[in-house]
């Protein structure tokens, strides 16, 4: 019989990486709001910039939560083929949660929708929502913490565009969404967008959009380009740090990613991060070696 994979090791890990993704920016994201501080011209939208700077300064040096919304928790967990045999993955990151929420600690913020109630340690039915993926030829095991805040949460969007309405169709869905949004998802924002494949689908690519690193640009030099091009268009909304008004300051990048669609469908799903763009990764290989790759472990 196949051994199966330490879990205590699993569960410490994730707990850790809740920590930093609470109370750590990754330091793409840091430097992104530092320079957009030192570009922005508006005085109210830099006076926001500056405290939030200090603000995330301030929980890194403290070890306390950056914002008072620690977020929903939701996993995304990649599973090297070669990696040792994992068994109950879920429980183990549902106790990795409840830990969490006691030991950072983090707000609970897992509630029952239909009777209400607040189970306390941010687990409930299908929270924490956990997302897997397999990896060809990998010998380790790859988890991202992704507490979800719900103010940039309650902005996302989606369309499901008839066909011809094409690029001009999506362009114009992404603007009007973060036009939509405003100033409530606490910009400056991240924004994911998922085109194709179906209602979920769009959403699905969109939000897993939010993982990857400001600045980096999608693969086809056409998406990336599209990436450039709403980036440009939705600071020129004005909108600005905070909503308070700023020619460089209402988003840190715009990501794409697409799936082949149905001849009658061409959904479109919008994604959007607050500045507090809470995500930790970490990889995890057979020797019980763990590798932090969004933070450094003290």
């Amino acid at each position: 019989m196949t051994e199966t994979f330490d879990n205590n090791l699993i569960e410490d890990t994730t707990v850790k990486l809740l920590k930093f993704a609470a109370t750590q920016l990754p330091n793409d994201v840091s430097e992104a709001l530092k320079k957009m501080y030192e570009a922005e011209t508006k005085p109210t939208s830099k006076a926001a910039l500056k405290t939030i700077v200090e603000n995330f300064g301030i929980a890194e040096e403290t070890s306390t939560p950056m914002c008072q919304d620690t977020g929903i928790h939701i996993y995304y967990v990649n599973i090297g083929e070669n990696f040792p045999k994992v068994v109950g993955i879920e429980e183990t990151l549902r106790k990795a949660s409840a830990r969490a929420t006691k030991e950072v600690p983090m707000r609970p913020n897992a509630v029952n929708p239909i009777v209400g109630g607040n189970s306390g340690d941010n687990t409930g039915r299908h929270i924490p929502f956990i997302n897997y993926d397999f990896i060809p030829g990998a010998d380790y095991l790859e988890i991202t913490a992704f507490p979800k805040g719900g103010g940039s949460e309650n902005m996302c969007a989606l369309a499901m565009l008839k066909p011809g309405q094409g690029i001009k169709g999506i362009k114009k869905f992404v603007i009007d969404s973060i036009m939509n949004a405003g100033g409530q998802p606490c910009p400056p924002v991240i924004v994911g967008v998922g085109i194709g494949g179906g209602a979920d689908i769009a959403l699905k690519l969109g939000k897993k959009q939010l993982m990857r690193p400001l600045g980096q640009r999608h693969s086809d030099p056409k998406i990336a380009q599209l990436e450039e091009d709403l980036l440009k268009a939705i600071n020129m909304t004005g909108f600005g740090s905070m909503g308070l008004g700023g020619d460089v300051s209402t988003a840190l990048d715009v990501k794409i990613e697409y799936a082949h669609r149905h001849p009658a469908s061409l959904p479109v799903g919008v994604t959007i991060q607050c500045w507090a763009a809470r995500r930790a990764t970490c990889r995890i290989y057979p020797d019980k070696r763990v590798e932090f790759l969004t933070h450094k472990e003290a």
